[in-house]
């Protein structure tokens, strides 16, 4: 890693992301809707919908164009597993490139294809150490916003580990000329969640009731339930994992966290479509905002970089928030998960 340019590899991921927002852009506008919500494909991990296809095809053809040569790079992307088919220099044995590229080219499919709310693009970067290669690994990452037809600002953030917040690049671009705002991300410092935004994911039927139940102990624990005309903590199920990273990153929620594997297990079900490494590769960048993100048990997110394995995460504005939740969170996962 001595001889790669971290912040050159930020730039490229940022070039990358802005070709595959704009090719979106421009399959909505001239395509019907309905068409990009048709299933292309069903894989371990996720439903594959036509509008995925658009942006995998995107980012095979930009690496093989630009991604520069001495930087050899295996490809890790829902949709494009497997070999050395996807590795740049196309034909490079995996064992021999010296990073691994882990994106997921739309997350928050399902907002975007129905025009409801923004989607987003993320991409990390970790050295190449063969399959020990985990999250905690990466040391770049990026994630761009896929805007809806309604909507002319795209934000995009990236940076380097170690960085700091005042070492992020953020930017609000417009879509219509190019045109970039600089942005400056800052998490929450409130010290508590009253009349704040903060939840766990629930997306989809599978265990809803018990993920909830469990929420509602966390705050009843918290700050008992029911004693107040007015609800204290406020809740917004935004189905994108990059989503709630930028949700957090820049304060408009104070916690957020995805237990679905956990409770999927409780419950037995073998093939519910949780969180993986791609949807949570660009924790690294709230982190260096300011804020946490960890496993529920207060550990680092060590999970390979793979498109398959599920991943269990808790993400907070501040550690003062953190330390709040993590010994009720914990004991409530004992006693129900």
């Amino acid at each position: 890693m001595t001889d790669i340019d971290l912040d050159g590899v930020r730039g490229l991921l940022c070039q990358l992301q802005d070709t595959v927002r704009d090719a979106l852009i421009r399959a909505r506008d001239s395509r019907p809707a309905a068409s990009l919500a048709e299933v292309a494909e069903v894989t371990a991990a996720d439903t594959i919908y036509r509008i995925d296809k658009v942006s995998e095809e995107v980012i095979l053809e930009w690496f093989g164009r630009f991604w520069p040569a001495g930087w050899s790079v295996e490809l890790v992307m829902e949709g494009a597993e497997g070999g050395d088919a996807h590795t740049f220099p196309s034909g490079t044995p995996a064992e021999r490139t010296s990073l691994v590229c882990i994106l997921d080219p739309i997350d928050g499919t399902r907002n975007l294809m129905y025009d409801k709310r923004s989607a987003w693009m993320l991409a990390a970067v970790a050295p190449q150490r063969g399959r020990a290669t985990c999250l905690d690994d990466i040391v770049v990452a990026a994630m761009t916003e896929l805007p809806t037809s309604k909507q002319w600002a795209s934000d995009q953030i990236s940076g380097v580990r170690g960085c700091g917040p005042g070492g992020l690049r953020a930017a609000r671009i417009d879509v219509r000329d190019g045109r970039r705002t600089p942005l400056s991300p800052q998490p929450s410092q409130a010290t508590d969640f009253r009349h704040g935004f903060a939840s766990l994911v629930r997306f989809f039927p599978e265990g809803k009731a018990l993920l909830a139940a469990v929420e509602e102990r966390l705050w009843d624990e918290l700050y008992g339930l029911g004693r107040s005309a007015s609800p204290l903590v406020f809740d917004d199920q935004y189905m994108t994992t990059g989503g709630q990273i930028y949700e957090i990153m820049v304060g408009h929620d104070r916690m957020l966290g995805d237990l679905r594997p956990l409770a999927h297990r409780k419950l037995g079900y073998q093939s519910a479509l949780v969180c993986h490494p791609y949807d949570i590769c660009t924790a690294m960048l709230l982190q260096e905002a300011g804020g946490v993100v960890e496993t529920p048990w207060g550990e680092p997110l060590r999970m390979p970089l793979d498109t398959t394995s599920p991943v269990s995460w808790m993400g907070y504005a501040n550690a003062a928030l953190a330390e709040q939740v993590r010994p009720i969170l914990q004991r409530l996962i004992r006693e129900h998960l």
